[in-house]
């Protein structure tokens, strides 16, 4: 391998590792300078675009197979996600009395498909890879349906937008994205696997680089909700991802899954794409919508390591699985 893709994949792996570190450094910087990431909203949802592209570089058509080859599991996971983080969702918002814009924060987080996030942890923590990867592909393929229903069902005449409008942007920001990728991957792979290799690696980096961008423009746009309203929206977005990451462990032990498939099903369940709900909350509500997204990304990506480091020094004996090249 060339010393230049041996550095991409260096430079790649170090931009992962650090990733929380680098939406740290980010949002206080936001903080301190709001104006210099506000202009970053705009691109937004092309970020996210950029985001799941990369997701869709990751998939092959052995992922879609293990679809057929494990269906129960994959389903027991795709809807534990679909109806824990939704109700989970609901029920912080009435504990809470969560404010309107912060209440459609946490339901757009709760009603999102899996993140790639899920994959890597997976990894980390020694758990069926290949079935997080086909519970995030169905959750991610259905959530242009799945994503608009829970939010009009649970915040109804509230709204000021409607399924289908939904429906269509996450069709486009997510779903042509990924199918593109995909695409894309089954064409190098047969014609130049040389490039698809080089692209595996770099999008990692591209990723994490979009990630904190979106996380850095939330904050620049929400400095006084910050200062005003970030404990109680912090307090909602960590026990909203426990009772993910619990809720989807649980359901992995009391339907019979394998230890190394309940590992993944915790990590499906509580981590989601938190970087889709930003996207919709700037696009149809408000910045402060995007205020519990944003926290949610950040937060994830600090108790989903944890949960894994926890895993990883118990290893299952019947953990599979391999490296995934991309987070989200």
């Amino acid at each position: 391998m060339s010393i230049g893709t041996d550095g991409i994949r260096r430079a790649s792996r170090i931009a992962s590792k650090y990733f929380v570190v680098w939406v740290l450094v980010a949002s206080a910087l936001a903080l301190y300078s709001p104006g210099t990431f506000t202009p970053i909203a705009p691109y937004i949802t092309p970020l996210l675009g950029i985001i799941m592209l990369g997701m869709g570089l990751t998939l092959e058509p052995a992922d879609f197979r293990r679809l057929v080859e494990r269906p129960r599991d994959v389903a027991i996971g795709a809807v534990a996600q679909w109806i824990v983080m939704p109700l989970a969702a609901w029920g912080l918002v009435v504990a809470f009395d969560l404010p309107d814009a912060l209440a459609v924060g946490l339901i757009l987080v709760g009603a999102a498909p899996g993140g790639t996030a899920s994959n890597v942890m997976t990894y980390l923590g020694k758990g069926d890879v290949a079935l997080s990867v086909a519970i995030t592909t169905v959750t991610t393929l259905a959530a242009p349906v799945v994503m608009p229903a829970w939010v009009v069902f649970i915040l109804g005449e509230s709204l000021q937008v409607t399924f289908m409008e939904m429906f269509v942007t996450i069709v486009q920001i997510v779903l042509i994205p990924v199918v593109l990728g995909f695409a894309i991957r089954y064409v190098l792979d047969r014609t130049a696997p040389r490039v698809a290799e080089v692209g595996l690696d770099v999008f990692p980096a591209v990723s994490v680089a979009a990630i904190v961008a979106i996380v850095a423009a939330v904050v620049g746009l929400n400095v006084e909700n910050i200062l005003t309203a970030a404990a109680l929206a912090f307090a909602a977005v960590v026990i909203h991802n426990a009772v993910g990451l619990g809720s989807g462990y649980g359901i992995g032990k009391l339907t019979a899954m394998s230890e190394d498939r309940a590992r993944a099903c915790a990590f499906e369940v509580g981590l989601q794409n938190s970087g889709l709900a930003v996207a919709l909350a700037t696009s149809f509500f408000s910045p402060e919508a995007a205020l519990i997204p944003a926290l949610f990304s950040v937060w994830h990506n600090v108790s989903g390591p944890a949960l894994a480091s926890y895993f990883s020094a118990s290893p299952p004996a019947d953990a599979a699985g391999t490296e995934p090249a991309t987070a989200d």
